[in-house]
């Protein structure tokens, strides 16, 4: 139903219809001036600053990954406003990168809340961050792990891409799980289905899922972006307990309309019986778990 009324791939424009009408699109959404709450072990805290930006938040550490307050990407405005400002945030212990496309990595927002702490990237991809002002720039590689303060990281696979210009050929690209006092938390990255997620649930027994379910109607025929039926059916291999979508709603980079990936993967959780398990986070707004 959400698909075959649409235009035929090759009759449509991306110009024409997505990125003018994004141009006179009002900007939506609400900034907060969160409190953030003191955590008692064996909590996490998550806050969702929109796109696939979040802060998570241990009794010892304040974590960013892939921090992202741009208003235009090139071409591409952002629709949805940041849920926090920069000023808010916490002091941020480390900060994580999952792979170099500019939505991900944003050298500005970066330059602004590096305060001579860690930042991890995949791969390859340290030339763009050694200059922001961290104090450490670590490259890592699918299943690498390193502790940190407690927190037990790897660096996950993903069926994805890392060019960031066009004639980059080997910057990697992934996701990371998170895990402090038996609590996990994995962020998927950017990436299609593919068949290892049934393999990061079994070694890594991930408790919230950060999942992205927008992005997927592309221009290209690159399949590189998980529709929300199969981000359902990624998280039943995962075996995990609690999916939070993300990455939809704040940049419109691809055919679907902004509100079409919450509406297909409420149906596709609904009919899975894992609707309970599914939450929606306002951005800017604190949630423990």
């Amino acid at each position: 139903m959400h698909s075959s009324k649409r235009p035929k791939r090759g009759r449509r424009n991306f110009l024409l219809d997505v990125l003018l009408p994004s141009l006179f699109a009002r900007r939506g959404g609400v900034r907060h001036s969160p409190s953030f709450p003191m955590l008692t072990e064996g909590q996490l805290c998550l806050t969702w600053v929109g796109h696939a930006s979040f802060l998570v938040q241990t009794p010892r550490h304040n974590v960013l990954i892939d921090p992202n307050w741009a208003n235009w990407m090139i071409v591409i405005r952002r629709l949805k406003r940041a849920g926090i400002a920069i000023r808010d945030l916490p002091d941020i212990d480390l900060v994580l990168i999952t792979h170099a496309h500019f939505d991900h990595l944003n050298r500005r927002s970066l330059r602004e809340v590096a305060a001579r702490q860690p930042v991890i990237v995949p791969e390859k991809v340290g030339n763009l961050v050694h200059d922001l002002g961290f104090e450490q720039v670590r490259e890592m590689a699918w299943w690498d792990h390193w502790d940190f303060a407690g927190l037990s990281l790897t660096f996950t696979p993903a069926h994805h891409w890392g060019a960031r210009y066009l004639a980059d050929r080997d910057r990697g690209y992934g996701g990371y799980a998170l895990s402090y006092s038996g609590r996990t938390v994995y962020h998927c990255g950017d990436t299609a289905y593919f068949k290892e997620f049934p393999e990061i649930g079994r070694r890594l027994r991930p408790e919230i899922v950060l999942m992205p379910i927008g992005c997927y109607d592309q221009p290209s025929k690159r399949v590189s972006h998980i529709t929300p039926e199969k981000a359902v059916q990624a998280f039943l291999e995962l075996q995990g307990r609690v999916l939070i979508p993300m990455h939809f709603g704040t940049y419109r980079m691809s055919y679907e309309p902004l509100h079409e990936p919450a509406y297909r993967l409420l149906v596709a959780a609904s009919r899975a019986g894992i609707l309970s398990q599914v939450h929606f986070l306002h951005e800017g707004v604190p949630r423990i778990f």
